[in-house]
């Protein structure tokens, strides 16, 4: 049985995630700060109380998976706030760097030993860490934040492929989620299905490349 484990997974996208690998057949491991019931009912294994920024607690996640293989990691955590030039929050900003940009690959590391040749990294970046494509401003932390994501994922994209790890950084769309007060154009469902359609097609050939979710408007 094919192993996932997905941060962020006791609702919006990593939620729908989890319910969709549970549906194929694969062990779902749901690993978020707080468990909800929803997960519950699909995860196989759920490893809360973990705070992806925490050293302490991505080794508490590391001795949870312990004898355990794992096809795919997605990186799914992550953390939204706003902040107004002219009076930034500087503390907001460097927050938003450790959950977005620091812990997927905090977490990466930790877990490389666990995933095999053939096994893959999924990140769920976002359309805003764009330099190019930002036409609005604001937002300080959490675009600057992806943006270093992407970074990161490249390179660790390149430096995992001759271990046989294909690596891909992906947009899942303006999603309906609590993150944006549900104000999405997309529904979680919509979203994961473009997600998992660029999952399955991602190898070794098209790693470290940054794509959206096929087809869908955000």
């Amino acid at each position: 049985m094919k192993h996932v484990v997905i941060t962020g997974a006791n609702r919006g996208i990593g939620l729908e995630l989890a319910r969709h690998y549970q549906t194929e057949g694969w062990r779902v491991t749901g690993v978020c700060r707080e468990t909800s019931p929803e997960l519950e009912q699909v995860a196989t294994q759920v490893i809360d109380r973990i705070d992806v920024a925490s050293e302490a607690c991505i080794a508490e996640l590391v001795a949870a998976l312990r004898g355990k293989t794992i096809d795919l990691l997605i990186n799914n955590a992550g953390i939204m706030q706003n902040e107004i030039l002219g009076s930034l929050d500087f503390a907001s900003l460097r927050l938003q760097m450790e959950i977005n940009a620091f812990a997927p690959l905090r977490i990466s590391e930790a877990l490389l030993a666990k995933i095999p040749a053939g096994g893959k990294i999924a990140n769920i970046t976002s359309r805003m860490g764009s330099i190019t494509d930002n036409d609005s401003g604001g937002r300080y932390g959490y675009r600057a934040s992806k943006a270093a994501f992407n970074a990161l994922g490249r390179c660790l994209a390149i430096d995992l492929k001759e271990r046989g790890i294909a690596v891909a950084q992906l947009h899942p769309g303006f999603v309906k989620t609590r993150m944006v007060n549900f104000g999405g154009l997309i529904s979680p469902e919509e979203s994961v299905a473009g997600l998992v359609a660029r999952i399955d097609q991602l190898n070794l050939e098209n790693s470290a490349t940054a794509t959206r979710s096929p087809g869908k408007p955000g």
